[in-house]
């Protein structure tokens, strides 16, 4: 199974000291396929970033969400139209308002650092 996981990080930046690049290189190095989610285009980590988790040509295992609450809210119905098996929405992008329009979608926010999660410090990236 572990060859056939794939993340959408949403708020994928090129900043490298940004959680959100942080999070891209993190999975690269787990041997994830992953596809960054930002509409301003470009590259982040060498890999074609996606206007939206809905353009993603394939099924996302996992949906990571990178965005402040109130940004965040506005991306929250495609990533319920991409039906992830996991939702992680990490810290600083969490308020109550984004979990309770997550669960009423359909979601189940995991409220974790999804770099932490799979086995890697972001202290290290």
């Amino acid at each position: 199974m572990a060859n056939f996981r794939t993340v959408a990080v949403i708020g994928a930046s090129a900043d490298p000291t940004k959680f959100s690049n942080k999070a891209v290189r993190a999975y690269i190095q787990q041997g994830w396929d992953v596809y960054p989610v930002n509409p301003k285009g470009g590259q982040v980590e060498g890999l074609t970033t996606y206007a939206s988790v809905e353009n993603i040509p394939v099924k996302v295992d996992r949906v990571t969400l990178y965005l402040p609450p109130a940004v965040g809210a506005n991306v929250l119905a495609s990533i319920a139209a991409v039906t992830p098996d996991e939702f992680f929405v990490n810290p600083g992008a969490e308020s109550d308002e984004l979990v309770d329009q997550a669960k009423a979608l359909g979601l189940d926010p995991i409220l974790a650092c999804s770099i932490v999660d799979i086995g890697v410090s972001p202290a290290n990236l």
